[in-house]
């Protein structure tokens, strides 16, 4: 509030705004088309802000800001002042790694064709990007047989020029050898219209331009020529070979998909030029401000196509997104001026074009999974978060082991909870445990926190006093003599994780005082804000978004979340089906469990036809008819199964 500009100094018209901290550097830009009301948003009380927005508002020192006369104005002037000063509270999505291009300096006199990495120059047009640098010379290499333009360097240019003597690709009939006059300048230009033309999707004239060729010397008995253009014909058929037909109308889009969490974001773009995929790319940025998908594709469009220098080459006439962004009129309007035609944004509903997504979509998932798999996997990484925590939380050791719990329930009934197990930094499945609560009525997440807590540790003080050998070192023994497994519940944590705020976590530690143990630490952590809450404690522990710590807790809880989820599904199934089947007659409760035994769930009862419900030991043909009439009845007094894509896994799923 030290720096809040009065509220009538404010301007209501579009513009960008930048906050700087106490040394004046700009920490992050941002747009508004009311000024006023925008920045008013970010003047409340610190506590109804997200993290992120509330960490770089209380780092701020300054604001200031810059009206303009449209929002496209305003977003061409945040795009540049996000290039400038380079904010660090600005979403950057940056690769991790250079895509290779695919360049022709057509500014040249003779331009040249080459692979090249980093930025963008002036008089160049680039293709791609691509995954491989390899592919693309394999696919160069294979061209140039067909369209024998320029590929040496400078200096290889000038020496045969120099000497009067074409390189070897001259004399291979993959060049035209400007170098030494064999073609004249506008001659060696045509040759590369057509090789960018080619390059651009434009390839069905020139195979049926070749196979005409081909035909009339082969009928002029000129087979020299014809064999020739026949080995054209097949450089050119085995360079399409590997560019996949996605669409079949010529179709030039650019196909944008999203996988977040949130820490982080992946993101994938496949390019399609003339109905072909003709490159790929895809990174993982780390998210640094507040907003959902809508937001996040405005700031990548913003990013990815505001700056292009070449910016008629690289927008495409299309831009398929996974959520229109707020102001998309504004941004096709933006996109479309630098393109210099109409640029169309859109969410694709049915179709290839949507089909395509699903894949995009598909491998960005699959590429944040591998991410966190990387970074999880990583011994020094799991042993920095691991310290992180017991920094942050002050404890007296490293949680080697962490226990995380978590309630699900829906509109109280069947309320469960699950217990995650992570050892050294990894998850340990086989000590995973399901709870049904029971002596909660309702949906009170705090009371059934609170039951499942004590019932574990007291299972937990259970499983110590049971055990005969004991070590004044050492402590209870903690394997089963009789068997030689390790005893169910009888390792204490390093830590316990609810899922949760403050009233969990105080749920959690009150049980724990109730049974006597005092030295197991708890704390929370809320999804809202990613904070970590402790006993008594009246605010938050903050981590750093980067931090390994609060990457390894979210992780953790997502896990029990999943967990948790998982168990409420099986258990809502099978109370459906029992449900489903209180009415039949002639079946009671050892048959209707025989019944949810043999098929599992609703869906696969549904399916089934009468014979295969007859074939259930106990289950004849006529109950299996009254079965099969009550799931079909009850099928259509609830409706059609809906059924919907996840767009992360590409998976089908049911409710």
């Amino acid at each position: 509030m030290s720096y809040r500009p009065e509220p009538g100094s404010i301007p209501t018209q579009p513009g960008v705004y930048r906050f700087r901290d106490p040394r004046g550097r700009v920490i992050y830009v941002g747009k508004a088309k009311n000024l006023r009301a925008r920045l008013s948003s970010y003047f409340q009380d610190v506590g109804n802000l997200h993290q992120r927005t509330a960490t770089m508002v209380t780092t701020a020192a300054s604001v200031e800001w810059t009206t303009v006369n449209t929002e496209v104005e305003a977003l061409q002037l945040e795009y540049s002042w996000i290039k400038e000063f380079d904010p660090r509270f600005n979403v950057k999505y940056r690769d991790d790694k250079s895509y290779p291009w695919l360049a022709v300096t057509v500014g040249e006199e003779f331009p040249r064709v080459m692979v090249g990495r980093g930025a963008k120059r002036k008089g160049t047009r680039y293709f791609g990007p691509y995954s491989h640098a390899w592919a693309i010379r394999e696919t160069v290499d294979q061209l140039l047989r067909v369209f024998p333009m320029r590929s040496c360097s400078n200096g290889v240019f000038k020496r045969s020029s120099q000497i009067g003597r074409p390189c070897l690709l001259g004399y291979i009939d993959k060049c035209s050898a400007p170098c030494v006059g064999s073609v004249s300048a506008e001659e060696h230009r045509a040759i590369v219209d057509d090789f960018c033309d080619f390059m651009a999707g434009q390839t069905t004239g020139f195979v049926r331009r070749i196979k005409k060729e081909m035909y009339a010397a082969s009928e002029a008995e000129d087979y020299e020529k014809a064999a020739r253009l026949r080995d054209d014909l097949g450089a050119l058929e085995k360079a399409l070979e590997k560019q996949a037909v996605v669409l079949g109308d010529g179709t030039d889009a650019d196909v944008i998909a999203l996988a977040e969490d949130p820490l982080e974001v992946a993101v994938q773009i496949f390019y399609v030029r003339g109905g072909r995929i003709r490159g790929q790319r895809g990174w993982v940025a780390d998210r640094v401000e507040e907003g959902e998908t809508p937001e996040l594709v405005e700031t990548l469009l913003l990013q990815l196509y505001a700056g292009a220098d070449d910016a008629g080459d690289t927008i495409p006439r299309e831009i398929l997104v996974p959520a229109m962004p707020p102001d998309a009129a504004t941004f096709e309007e933006l996109l479309s001026d630098l393109r210099g035609s109409r640029v169309a944004i859109r969410v694709p509903q049915r179709g290839d074009k949507k089909t395509l997504q699903e894949t995009v979509a598909r491998n960005a998932g699959q590429a944040l999974v591998l991410h966190k798999t990387k970074r999880a996997s990583d011994l020094t990484t799991r042993n920095r978060a691991l310290e992180e925590i017991q920094a942050a939380l002050e404890l007296d050791e490293v949680p080697l082991r962490i226990e995380c719990y978590d309630v699900s329930n829906l509109q109280g009934t069947e309320v469960v909870a699950s217990m995650v197990v992570f050892e050294d930094g990894l998850p340990r499945k086989s000590e995973y445990r399901r709870f049904v609560i029971k002596g909660v009525d309702g949906q009170n997440d705090v009371a059934s926190m609170h039951e499942v807590i004590t019932r574990r540790f007291r299972r937990l003080l259970d499983e110590q006093s049971r055990s005969t050998e004991v070590s004044a070192e050492s402590g209870p023994m903690l394997v089963d003599p009789e068997t030689g497994r390790p005893r169910k519940f009888a390792y204490a944590p390093g830590l316990v994780v609810v899922d949760g705020g403050p009233p969990q976590v105080a749920a959690a530690q009150r049980a724990l005082d109730e049974l006597g143990i005092d030295d197991i630490p708890v704390c929370g952590l809320a999804k809202r804000l990613e904070e970590v809450w402790l006993p008594a404690e009246e605010d938050p522990v903050i981590l750093a978004r980067s931090s390994e710590g609060l990457y390894l807790l979210q992780r953790i809880r997502d896990e029990a979340h999943r967990f948790a989820i998982t168990h409420h599904r099986n258990r809502r199934s099978k109370s459906m089906v029992e449900s489903l089947l209180d009415d039949v007659p002639g079946l009671g409760e050892v048959r209707r469990k025989t019944l949810l035994k043999h098929f599992g769930s609703l869906k696969k009862l549904r399916l089934a036809t009468v014979e295969e419900i007859a074939l259930v030991p106990g289950i004849g043909e006529r109950t299996a008819t009254a079965i099969k009439d009550a799931v079909a009845a009850a099928s259509s007094k609830t409706g059609p199964t809906i059924t919907s894509i996840n767009t992360a896994t590409g998976e089908i799923e049911e409710s």
